[in-house]
């Protein structure tokens, strides 16, 4: 099992609007990042666990836990002309862009990027690190463990 931190935009998909999806699960769409999209085709399994996290919003950080509900598989949005994700170069015999199902695990309290810069444990954790701008990120099993434990507070 391996861990990681995937972002999205409230203003896109919340945890709240995942809450509110049909089993509680959407695809991860959207992702137009090559080595995202190799973490998400070559590294995620089902059952994985996810940190949902708030991005490009007033306060920034962790709002849930979920977890990787099915495999990558096209994004089907690449294929849609005239959509912000078309992609003129992919196929449907050869697609350039996949995505994984989430599933929601539970809601929890914010824990805020600026909160998360406070634990010297998570030093090394790859959302903090500067220039990172990735939306999909692994997750060490020890910062794992860490978030959770501060989740509960």
């Amino acid at each position: 099992m391996r861990y990681w931190l995937m972002k999205s935009e409230p203003t896109d998909v919340s945890i709240d609007d995942l809450a509110g999806f049909p089993n509680q699960s959407v695809d991860w769409y959207g992702i137009r990042n090559y080595q995202a999209r190799n973490f998400m085709r070559d590294q995620m399994k089902v059952g994985d666990g996810v940190f949902f996290y708030h991005s490009n919003c007033d306060v920034p950080g962790i709002a849930g836990i979920a977890e990787v509900s099915k495999l990558a598989y096209p994004d089907r949005l690449q294929f849609i002309k005239g959509h912000k994700y078309y992609d003129e170069k992919a196929t449907p015999e050869n697609p350039r862009w996949l995505n994984v199902d989430v599933k929601l695990v539970r809601k929890t309290r914010l824990l805020s990027l600026k909160e998360l810069r406070e634990y010297p444990e998570l030093v090394n954790m790859r959302i903090l690190q500067r220039g990172n701008r990735l939306s999909i990120t692994p997750v060490d099993p020890k910062e794992w463990e860490f978030i959770l434990g501060r989740l509960e507070i």
